[in-house]
């Protein structure tokens, strides 16, 4: 694992960093954005948009552990950001990918990082993704209530895999899968563990295909797990690992990481980044329509209600871009979440994003209820924000939690 020292906070990105940014933003206002409404009307995997983005380097391993290792943490913030503005369902399509990245790079041995990380993109031409699954029908916000089993082999130093994931992102569709199951139920969240299952495992099968509300262009899917056997080598960490934390939770000393809890707070300021993005779209093309439309002989944002309505939407829109620039630079440097500040970046930047999205929607009026506006679909990707990588109750609650140092329900 990289170590890296602390860099100093600041609120002007390095010239580098702007450097890619405006690649990333060229790249969501010529290819991304004149393909977003047809993949939302398909509500299919937009192959041939990651295969551009594969070309010019936007989609794989180079990309993303350049954006991970930035050393201030803001650079994956900043690209997330342009890629949800150019739309939020494609984004997620380029960026899904990087949750099961995320998860291997959190928990994998320097071994299994150098083995699993290069085969979650592929190459040009033959491309590939992966899919990060941990919650289930039953399992959402309450992750410790996972059913889906991992039970160790001795004889054939093998793990097998039962249950069924839901809501995953690429599930089913992926060619590597990391899974995260129970192994000592009595542990609750405590007793799980991640396992990748390779491509061309059998007893891994996608169920059902969700339509959605919105981010229509990513891939979500129930994953089915039947007797899937993985190698021994397949849990991430080592069994060493497991064996030593599970000891220590049956003793009643409190792990700092589990499986699934330590991926989503690594990557909740770079979901709260995609919010930001949507939400920013929202908030321009709403901009340019009031100054644009006429009403009663004069521009609608001469309109105090109007005008205002937009100070607010930007306002609140730098104000989420703040906490996720805080958040993303104090995971990347080491500084401790004492405020659960993680959880407030992503709180606060999702429910921005939902309410700065309908706010475009009235503004528009009659025009932005129907498709011929890209407002009404901002509108209904931004809702995911207040719900996927834990709710807007769970963020409050997590920060309750945080500020009180108290177990909280």
């Amino acid at each position: 694992m990289l170590s890296l020292s602390a860099e100093e906070f600041s609120l002007r990105p390095s010239d580098e960093q702007l450097e890619v940014v405006s690649w990333v933003h060229e790249f969501a206002e010529d290819v991304i954005r004149p393909a977003a409404h047809e993949w939302d009307e398909r509500e299919e995997t937009p192959w041939p948009i990651l295969e551009e983005a594969a070309k010019v380097g936007l989609y794989g391993l180079d990309f993303i552990a350049t954006a991970f290792l930035d050393k201030t943490g803001l650079l994956l913030a900043l690209s997330s950001e342009e890629l949800a503005w150019g739309d939020a369902g494609i984004a997620l399509a380029l960026m899904g990918t990087a949750l099961a990245v995320s998860a291997i790079y959190a928990n994998g041995t320097p071994q299994q990082q150098g083995e699993w990380l290069p085969q979650c993109y592929g190459t040009p031409g033959d491309l590939k993704l992966a899919a990060f699954a941990v919650s289930e029908a039953d399992a959402g916000s309450d992750v410790s209530s996972l059913k889906t089993t991992a039970r160790y082999d001795e004889a054939k130093d093998e793990w097998v895999l039962n249950g069924t994931k839901t809501w995953i992102t690429n599930g089913g569709l992926a060619n590597l899968h990391v899974v995260v199951a129970q192994v000592d139920p009595a542990l609750g969240a405590r007793g799980h563990a991640s396992f990748v299952v390779p491509e061309g495992t059998p007893g891994i099968a996608q169920g059902r295909k969700f339509q959605k509300l919105g981010i229509r262009a990513s891939h979500t899917a129930e994953v089915v797990l039947e007797d899937c056997r993985v190698p021994g080598a397949c849990l991430l960490g080592g069994k060493d690992r497991l064996d030593d934390r599970m000891a220590r939770a049956r003793e009643g000393v409190h792990s700092a990481t589990q499986a699934a809890l330590g991926t989503f707070e690594a990557t909740r300021p770079y979901v709260g980044a995609q919010a930001v993005g949507v939400g920013r779209a929202a908030y321009e093309y709403a901009l340019e329509y009031a100054k644009g439309r006429t009403q009663f002989g004069k521009p609608i944002i001469d309109n105090q209600a109007i005008s205002f309505t937009l100070a607010d939407m930007r306002t609140r829109l730098d104000a989420a871009r703040l906490l996720v620039w805080r958040a993303a630079w104090m995971g990347r440097s080491g500084q401790p979440f004492t405020g659960a500040e993680g959880s407030q970046s992503k709180l606060f930047a999702g429910e921005t994003a939902v309410w700065v999205t309908e706010r475009a929607v009235q503004i528009l009026g009659g025009a932005g209820y129907v498709r011929d506006a890209p407002v009404e679909r901002w509108y209904r990707d931004s809702k995911i924000y207040t719900i996927f990588e834990g709710t807007s109750e769970i963020q409050r609650l997590v920060i309750a939690r945080a500020i009180s140092g108290m177990r909280l329900n």
